[in-house]
């Protein structure tokens, strides 16, 4: 049975983790609790009955930006500029929306009003972020995340602009056949703390972030063709 970590207490050592990757359960969920947690490679997972259970799984899922692969659906779909990409334009509905969304294999969502009140104070502190896709002014999909020193904390989809920031990794978690297909890989836990080590000493991008200019025109959906102009009547 994992320990319950009272307020004040520190994480066990990730090590310690069970072979699911389960380390410890905690009463509290706060900004400051989560901050601790990743810088440590530890996140957390699911609130139960109160309790807050936290994960350090061996293997870790990981991507570095560089090795980002785009297939060939999603190429068409950028290609096509259906969807506007923004950053952190609506943090809030997009947590809501990912709690809402049904999950094949699984009850409910993990995404309590905790784990909301938490990452929302975390994007008022400039360090979570979130990314939206729009059509037609309408959120249509998006995903988000913590950023400390060069690692992101979250999904993939970061990866292009990222990488044009620096940044050296992205924390997938645990393994799934769709980050596997994008890039990510598989690292040791002992791999992916020595990293993160190195990487959350590094300066943390903080604050609203924006799309780099040449990313957003990427994905901004094209203007429509002018309409030719009719001639007055004789």
């Amino acid at each position: 049975m994992a320990p319950i970590v009272l307020p004040g207490q520190p994480f066990p050592p990730p090590r310690l983790a069970d072979e699911d990757g389960l380390l410890a359960f905690t009463t509290e969920l706060t900004a400051e609790r989560v901050i601790e947690a990743y810088a440590r490679g530890i996140f957390p997972w699911f609130e139960r009955r109160g309790l807050v259970a936290w994960f350090s799984p061996d293997p870790r899922m990981v991507m570095p930006p560089a090795t980002l692969h785009v297939g060939r659906t999603l190429r068409k779909t950028l290609a096509r500029r259906t969807f506007e990409i923004r950053l952190d334009t609506a943090f809030q509905e997009v947590m809501k929306a990912c709690a809402r969304t049904p999950r094949r294999h699984e009850r409910g969502t993990w995404i309590s009003p905790r784990f909301i009140d938490a990452y929302g104070e975390l994007h008022r502190q400039g360090l979570a972020h979130s990314a939206e896709a729009w059509r037609a002014g309408k959120l249509a999909g998006g995903l988000y995340g913590v950023s400390l020193g060069t690692v992101f904390f979250g999904e993939s989809m970061f990866a292009a602009q990222l990488s044009a920031w620096g940044f050296t990794l992205i924390d997938c978690q645990v393994h799934t056949g769709h980050l596997e297909s994008l890039g990510a890989a598989e690292w040791s836990r002992m791999r992916f703390l020595r990293a993160l080590g190195t990487a959350v000493r590094k300066p943390t991008r903080s604050g609203p972030w924006t799309l780099e200019p040449a990313i957003a025109g990427a994905w901004t959906p094209a203007a429509p063709p002018d309409r030719p102009k009719q001639r007055a009547a004789p």
